[in-house]
């Protein structure tokens, strides 16, 4: 049976490998057709503390059109980095035509914010974008930060009880999402990732942290968190998968010299199997 097809829309940087640039490795070793609609494209991560960026968003107003003269259509999609209001409306109703029409299914990675703060350059703004973004996703998987934006609950460095990550599940699915995940977070007192399904199952995943900030982890944690679940695979089986193979593709890179490249995940492809 052929794979399903999947379109990514996510920033792509040229020497960082972040957003789609650490994703298209992994859909493409798995097997499944992967295109792209960038929303910008970037020098290389922040944190160099020099950069630059060029935003798609005319690119976007005239790619869209085109694809549906075309007729292509996609069987999943998964929206990540967004950097104007336009982006979001554009992309937005795209994804609801696709699965209106065709029964596509949508992957929110509300990229915004971590630590506490949103990133530099993102406003209230951005987040109240996000919810529309979330509104139209099957399921949206925000780190503890973006959910707190998102939901309006408090961010606390020492994290949560499971009352209030249960809370904080509810007030994601009522922004329109069918599931939800929330990574990176601290319910009493351990690291894990919390989820509901679309069939209200509600678990809690704990989790080692390896110390230090590695570039781009989030971005794989997504690709093969999807690819499990195109696979047929449930949320939480997926969810578990997705966070065994994050650990061991950190642990195998905790020594490199540059985290803000990212790993280079074509080397470490074997972990998937």
């Amino acid at each position: 049976m052929a794979k399903q097809q999947i379109l990514l829309v996510n920033d792509m940087a040229g020497h960082s490998k972040v957003g789609m640039g650490a994703m298209i490795p992994i859909f493409s070793y798995l097997g499944y057709p992967t295109f792209n609609l960038p929303t910008a494209l970037v020098s290389n991560t922040f944190d160099y503390g020099r950069f630059n960026i060029l935003d798609t968003t005319d690119y976007i107003r005239g790619t869209l059109p085109v694809w549906k003269q075309l007729g292509f259509s996609y069987d999943a999609v998964c929206t990540g980095c967004m950097f104007t209001e336009e982006q979001v409306r554009l992309v937005a109703d795209y994804c609801r035509e696709l699965k209106e029409e065709k029964g596509s299914t949508v992957f929110v990675d509300p990229v915004m914010g971590d630590g506490g703060h949103l990133y530099n350059g993102m406003t209230e703004h951005n987040v109240e974008l996000m919810r529309m973004m979330v509104g139209v996703a099957d399921l949206t998987f925000p780190n503890f930060t973006e959910a707190a934006l998102l939901t309006g609950h408090a961010f606390r460095l020492e994290g949560i009880s499971p009352e209030e990550a249960s809370d904080m599940l509810d007030d994601l699915q009522k922004l329109g999402c069918g599931a939800a995940l929330i990574t990176s977070c601290i319910v009493d007192g351990q690291n894990c990732v919390v989820g509901r399904s679309a069939i209200s199952e509600t678990f809690l995943l704990p989790y080692e942290e390896i110390p230090g900030l590695f570039h781009g982890t989030g971005d794989l944690f997504s690709a093969i968190l999807i690819a499990q679940l195109l696979n047929g695979k449930s949320l939480k089986e997926s969810t578990r998968k997705a966070m065994d193979v994050v650990y061991r593709l950190i642990d195998r890179n905790r020594n490199l010299p540059d985290r803000n490249r990212g790993i280079l995940i074509e080397q470490f492809l074997d972990e998937l199997d």
